[in-house]
This record gives structure tokens, sequence and C-alpha cells, in this order.
């Protein structure tokens, strides 16, 4: 598939059993708004003209709706799922556009899990929070049991929101795993101080 700006329209150029067809972007299944800023694109690709009478090669005008083309054919890559021939109106050449990757594939593919670092801090925020809990609790206790009983359920409720959103963020992962393991040992310091 290749992407080109005529007559103030985008097209798309594709080869099917040896001949040229012609795909306006609007009779294709695109994300939302693709299709209308390829249409865009081509209008001010036809309002700019980049030759030596208007606007040098290499202008800043020329060189913005060049790299706005490129980018469009980026989306659209990602959009059809395979690499888009973009055709360059500035330039006059063609050449193979491909699927921008995330920056969250980037970072996921080559960032390594910090199990030290991350285990040290989920320790240490168990800790915070068993002391924590635990003192709440006893003090509560001697007072009436019900009253700890109902602390705990009004930590552990006020945190499990939060906990349960930064379980899968990965710096956060840790302290939320702290934090889950430092409400579930003050349960247990709470059960055996009602036992005993």
């Amino acid at each position: 598939m290749e992407l080109r700006a005529q007559g103030g329209r985008a097209v798309l150029v594709g080869e099917r059993d040896g001949t040229h067809t012609e795909v306006d972007p609007d009779s294709l299944p695109l994300p939302a708004g693709l299709a209308a800023a390829l249409h865009e694109w081509a209008q001010v690709v036809a309002a700019v003209r980049c030759d030596d009478r208007n606007h040098r090669p290499g202008g800043v005008t020329c060189e913005l709706v060049s790299r706005r083309g490129r980018q469009l054919a980026g989306r659209l890559a990602a959009a059809v799922g395979a690499p888009v021939r973009y055709a360059d109106p500035v330039r006059g050449e063609l050449e193979q556009v491909e699927a921008p990757r995330s920056v969250s594939e980037t970072a996921v593919a080559t960032e390594p899990t910090p199990w030290a670092t991350g285990l040290t801090v989920t320790l240490v925020t168990g800790v915070i929070v068993t002391c924590s809990a635990v003192v709440l609790s006893l003090g509560l206790a001697d007072a009436a049991w019900w009253l700890a009983v109902l602390a705990n359920l009004v930590i552990a409720g006020g945190l499990a929101p939060s906990v349960w959103i930064a379980r899968h963020t990965p710096v956060w992962r840790w302290l939320a795993y702290g934090v889950m393991a430092g409400i579930g040992t003050a349960w247990f310091g709470l059960l055996l101080r009602l036992l005993f």
C-alpha cells in the first residue's frame, strides 16, 4: 500500500493482479480521525507548493508537510498492520514506513525487573504497615475487640482501591505488595491477640 496526495485528497494506491488500484481512506476501517487527518494533510500539500517559485525544498513549511505525511504513514501502517510506502510530495521520493513501536513495548522489552530493590521496598513497606495496624489494633482491642476489627476493616477498605490499581504499575507494585503483606500480617496479629 502506498500513501499519496493527489489533488487535495489522500489516496492509497495498491496493486492487485498487476494493476494499480486507488482507494479512498474513507472506505477503509481506520481509527477515528485518521482518514480526516490524511485528507487534511493532502489539502495542505495542494495549498503549499514546494518548488523554486514559492518555497524551496528543505524550507520550514515544506519540511513540516513532509514530516506530517511521514507521521500519518506510520499511523496508517499501525492501523493496517503492515508497512506503508510513503510518496513524499516534497522530495519526490518513495520510502517504506513501518508501524511505530509504543514506548511501553520498548520499556518492557529492555528493562529488567529490579528484584533486590523491589523486595527491599516491599519488606520495609510491609513492616511499616504491620506495625502501624498492630499498634492501632492492640490499643483499640484493650477498649473493645470490635473497635479493633472495625479499625482494621477501615484500614483495609481504604487502602484496597489504591493497592488494586498499583499492583501492575512497575514501581508502585512493590509498595502494593508490601501493603498487602502488612495488612495480612496485622490481621493475623489481631486474631492471635483475640485468641490469647
